[in-house]
């Protein structure tokens, strides 16, 4: 009873927050003359897209590290098959000849917006449902092919422990990046070159007629299928499985001994988290517009990584929050310490181009520092525990 009723009220949560979230969007289109803060273009929903993007990433990551207790860095080799395998899928057939231009046309000669336009039609409420299933589908086979690569390598590495296993992951990823963009695979990956042209999250957007934007949806869109995503990954940490993930973690020979079987459930974990870190890459490209492979580097691995370690390890609700505190400071909140600034006829020293990750490090060492165990450890926001406490006295003790 008390589970059902944590689980109505953190739908409610979710709900109140996606429809925020379109109304923070759209407020121009009611309210005329608001701050630029809140114009479309600012970078308050730049930081929004990419933080629902990057937290469904973190959480993955924190379902295999956090909770299960496998230490692995090859998290953008599987975002990086989530990217080009949503782009290949969902480029127009029209449109492929002028993106694989430097190798005459690319070897997939397909397109599930084709596919999906050919039956539903490609005006009007019919182009807009194909767009939507066509876009669904190919982020479902998106997940499903960084989770079958994970299958495969899982074998070998997962017999592999500690920085073994974080070490023989992250060669995986860099390895990956390299073959994709090896020119003789360019009929598929397009080689060094960038794919483009597929739909992006301003493709959601509901138009008029003559193209103006009648409702916004961009982000709302990625706010959407990341919550989706990290509902289920809760949901998978408090079933059974998730309990059998937090033994193994916690100590593999009392697990063995209570007859969980440690590589199949290591094995379900790498898969279902490298699922849901491709299914992170295909909307990191629907972000950025484009997939290419040098983008999936290290760095961003080790990105997502600190944004884990900073909101908890063994947290969900720590790395999201993590990652909106992240993504707002480097990509907002400290931009102004990489221009000049001057206090009258004074310039301010030490301001310019790259100070800013100067003092975003600073921030991070503090943080770990004095929170050792992250910003949240292992503890969970409880929604209705807040309800609770901001809720009228006399209702509460009703």
């Amino acid at each position: 009873m008390v589970q059902k009723k944590r689980s109505y009220t953190a739908l409610i949560g979710i709900t109140v927050l996606l429809l925020f979230v379109i109304l923070l969007e759209n407020l121009g289109n009611f309210i005329p003359g608001l701050p630029q803060v809140l114009t479309p273009t600012s970078p308050l929903f730049t930081v929004l897209k990419k933080a629902a993007v990057y937290s469904l990433v973190a959480v993955s990551m924190n379902l295999l590290n956090g909770f299960t207790g496998l230490f692995s860095l090859g998290q953008a080799g599987f975002m990086l098959l989530g990217a080009y395998t949503y782009a290949i899928l969902t480029v127009p057939t029209a449109q492929k000849e002028q993106v694989y231009y430097l190798f005459e046309g690319c070897a997939f000669d397909f397109s599930l917006v084709d596919m999906f336009e050919g039956i539903f039609g490609n005006h009007g409420a019919g182009g807009a449902i194909a767009m939507i299933l066509a876009c669904l589908l190919a982020l479902i086979l998106a997940g499903c092919v960084a989770g079958f690569f994970a299958y495969l390598i899982g074998f070998p590495v997962l017999r592999l422990k500690s920085d073994y296993l974080a070490i023989a992951t992250l060669g995986f990823a860099e390895i990956l990046r390299a073959i994709f963009q090896w020119q003789k695979l360019g009929k598929v990956t397009n080689g060094a070159n960038m794919i483009k042209g597929f739909p992006t999250f301003t493709n959601f957007n509901i138009t008029d007629s003559s193209g103006a934007v009648i409702l916004r949806l961009s982000t709302f869109v990625p706010f959407l299928i990341s919550s989706l995503c990290i509902v289920v990954i809760v949901l998978l940490i408090n079933s059974s499985y998730g309990r059998a993930f937090k033994s193994i973690r916690d100590d593999e020979v009392a697990a063995e001994a209570m007859g969980i079987s440690l590589f199949k459930h290591k094995m379900l974990s790498f898969v279902i988290s490298s699922f849901f870190a491709g299914v992170g890459g295909a909307l990191f490209a629907m972000y950025v517009a484009n997939a290419q492979a040098k983008a999936f580097t290290s760095v961003m691995t080790y990105e997502i990584l600190l944004i884990v370690v900073i909101g908890g390890i063994g947290s969900v609700s720590g790395s999201v929050l993590a990652t909106f505190l992240y993504v707002a400071c480097s990509e907002w909140w400290l931009r102004f310490l990489d221009s000049e600034q001057y206090i009258g006829n004074i310039k301010v020293p030490l301001l310019r181009n790259g100070f800013r990750m100067v003092v975003f490090s600073v921030v991070i060492m503090v943080i770990v520092l004095f929170f050792s165990q992250g910003i949240m450890g292992n503890r969970e926001i409880s929604l209705g525990a807040l309800i609770r406490k901001f809720s009228p006295k006399k209702e509460r003790k009703q």
